[in-house]
């Protein structure tokens, strides 16, 4: 009997949680005796130097996902994978539409990581999508939502059936993760005396860190402390000019990507997630594995459900920079045992989530 062929479909693997998402899904996959396939738009981003050597890397040379769709349809007809694996509304409606043009039989599981109806809908892509997933989602072997919140919104906006969206929790954690929360990292704040809080994201309209940027400001008007905020994006000239005009731009360090975020998770105060919508934030997930304290809004979807309505963690209200700040200097005061955080961290591994994902894309071989 031959290997089973699984292929993984993302525009790129530039820093975000899908792509984190499936390089750890593949770093699990790995281990079992399967041929893999890691099919991008364009072979671009940070994460391609996380890609396991066992993968096979198919670069479409389509900048833009859409141009994708005629070099995933020739990919299709010649290789001709058991399963196709994607990832991001966009992404996925060009799959279902590679397969359905191209008349092979390869399953198609897709992947949806935000709440639908919360999402940004300004961009013009962003607009359509929807219409499309309507069209084509239906004909998917299988749906996953990262989160229930995620899951039960797709039902309702897409007008699917209930229990038509399966629940799989994103594979936050993988073995890597204990030797790399205890590597070394290049920050001077790192291990001073005053406390630091972390966020990691895009700086974009999603993560909302306008809002953290006005909490920790008032958390600064109480005690000394520091905010380091990992990623890059479109808005960070708007959150620079913003930390001077709050007068904490001292106390704010931007420093851009970072290829190991654990290192800075196992060694700050507190990690915040500040977003205004989110599906399964990962990111708290990896904080909490590393014994980092979490504070976190109670957005539409996935901080309620990690955090176990408030067990794990402090929520506080979407765009409420008071009650963040509270929040905050309740998390020094008072933080959340390293042990408990870490226990909670470990339902999110691949060991636990892998399986999953396996039942699902192999159902039909």
């Amino acid at each position: 009997m031959s290997q089973p062929r699984i292929a993984f479909f993302l525009p790129n693997l530039f820093g975000g949680g899908a792509e984190r998402v499936s390089i750890n899904l593949l770093k699990g996959m790995v281990e079992h005796e399967l041929i893999l396939d890691l099919v991008l738009g364009i072979a671009e981003g940070s994460f391609l130097a996380q890609v396991p050597p066992q993968v096979n890397l198919i670069n479409l040379k389509s900048p833009r996902v859409a141009f994708a769709l005629l070099p995933l349809i020739k990919y299709l007809r010649t290789v001709r994978p058991d399963a196709i694996l994607s990832h991001l509304g966009h992404a996925n409606v060009i799959a279902l539409l590679a397969k359905k043009l191209a008349g092979v039989n390869t399953s198609i599981v897709v992947v949806e990581h935000n709440t639908l109806s919360v999402s940004d809908l300004t961009s013009f892509r962003a607009k359509v999508t929807p219409w499309f997933m309507k069209q084509l989602y239906p004909s998917a072997e299988a749906i996953i939502g990262v989160s229930q919140g995620v899951s039960q919104d797709l039902e309702m906006q897409l007008g699917l059936a209930q229990g038509a969206v399966t629940t799989v929790y994103n594979p936050a954690l993988d073995r890597e993760l204990p030797t790399k929360a205890i590597a070394p990292v290049a920050h001077p704040w790192l291990g001073s005396k005053l406390p630091v809080f972390l966020a990691v994201g895009r700086l974009t309209f999603q993560k909302d860190f306008v809002n953290l940027l006005r909490a920790f400001a008032l958390v600064r008007q109480q005690r000394p402390a520091r905010l380091i905020i990992l990623g890059e994006g479109e808005l960070r000239t708007e959150l620079e000019q913003l930390a001077v005009s709050l007068g904490v731009q001292e106390d704010v360090s931007l420093p851009g990507f970072a290829s190991n975020p654990y290192g800075y998770m196992s060694r700050v105060s507190a990690f915040v997630l500040s977003s205004r919508y989110e599906g399964l934030p990962t990111a708290v997930i990896e904080a909490m594995a590393c014994g980092c304290p979490v504070v976190a809004t109670d957005c539409p979807s996935g901080p309620e459900e990690i955090l176990a309505a408030g067990v794990y963690g402090r929520l506080v209200p979407v765009q409420d920079s008071k009650s963040l700040a509270e929040a905050m200097l309740a998390t020094l005061e008072l933080p959340t045992a390293t042990d408990s955080l870490k226990q909670r961290a470990n339902l999110f591994s691949t060991e636990q989530i892998v399986p999953q994902y396996l039942e699902i894309l192999l159902s039909n071989k």
